[in-house]
């Protein structure tokens, strides 16, 4: 996945500026080594920085390490995969903010954070949870179902629909707490702490059609513009409970968890 580093972080800040109470969270220390898995922009990063804690960015696209990297000079951040990933050593604390439910193979991802953790280091993560975006996404399907013109581009394409296996069009993975918590401890954490929110998200200027282009758009590369501009209008008018005095409010769901390695 390529993604438009500055667009993202000139559009979407609020999904690291609602990671800053996940940092409260996790409590860095002066002492402390952290890795901060899905690192993005490098915002939060920049935070742990700021405490006093060493800190190394990870995320698997270039441009956005390359991003982080112009912001914040003096963290270390390297391009490399959630689910397939090793560190030179082992840190006190690996932190993840709205990364997790873009790796899909989940309990990989698990194994890596377990394995780059000291003996009784933390997880603490938060990641798309059960339900997330649920209204968007089902206008999405409606709407793929209901465009006409759409023509062979659209014939056999598998659904969008999070609650149904994944597959090549389905980049996300949105687990319960139950789910997630099961996974984490069949790799060898404890779960101290899950919860499961909503957070209605306000999408500013760039509305849901910008959401769309940014997060869901690059699934549809093949289609002309206006057959994407009749996919929008279409999931405007699915999804019109969701347009809230003036604005397009994201049914955001959030799944929180701090984990300690056994």
């Amino acid at each position: 996945m390529n993604w438009n580093a500055t667009h993202y972080q000139q559009q979407y800040s609020y999904i690291w500026q609602h990671g800053e109470s996940l940092l409260a969270q996790l409590n860095p220390q002066v002492t402390e080594k952290i890795l901060d898995l899905g690192c993005g922009t490098g915002q939060l990063a920049g935070q742990i920085s700021a405490s006093g804690a060493e800190v190394i960015g990870i995320d698997s696209d270039p441009n956005m390490i390359a991003q982080a990297q112009a912001n914040y000079p003096h963290i270390t951040f390297k391009v490399a995969d959630a689910a397939d990933f090793q560190l030179v050593e082992p840190v006190d604390a690996v932190f993840s903010n709205a990364a997790l439910h873009w790796v899909t193979q989940a309990e990989d991802a698990a194994r890596c954070v377990a394995r780059s953790l000291k003996p009784n280091g933390r997880f603490v993560a938060e990641l798309g949870g059960k339900g997330n975006v649920q209204t968007i996404l089902t206008a999405l399907e409606t709407a793929l179902e209901t465009v006409s013109n759409l023509g062979e581009e659209m014939r056999d394409r598998p659904t969008l629909n999070p609650l149904t296996p994944p597959n090549n069009l389905n980049p996300w993975y949105f687990p319960s707490i139950g789910e997630y918590s099961s996974l984490l401890e069949k790799v060898g954490f404890e779960v101290v702490f899950a919860q499961l929110f909503d957070r209605p998200t306000p999408l500013g200027d760039a509305g849901l059609a910008g959401w769309l282009a940014m997060f869901s758009q690059r699934f549809f590369a093949d289609l002309s513009a206006a057959q994407w501009a009749q996919i929008v209008s279409a999931v405007e008018t699915a999804a019109s409970e969701l347009y809230q005095e003036g604005q397009w409010i994201a049914d955001y769901r959030r799944l929180r968890i701090v984990a300690v390695k056994k």
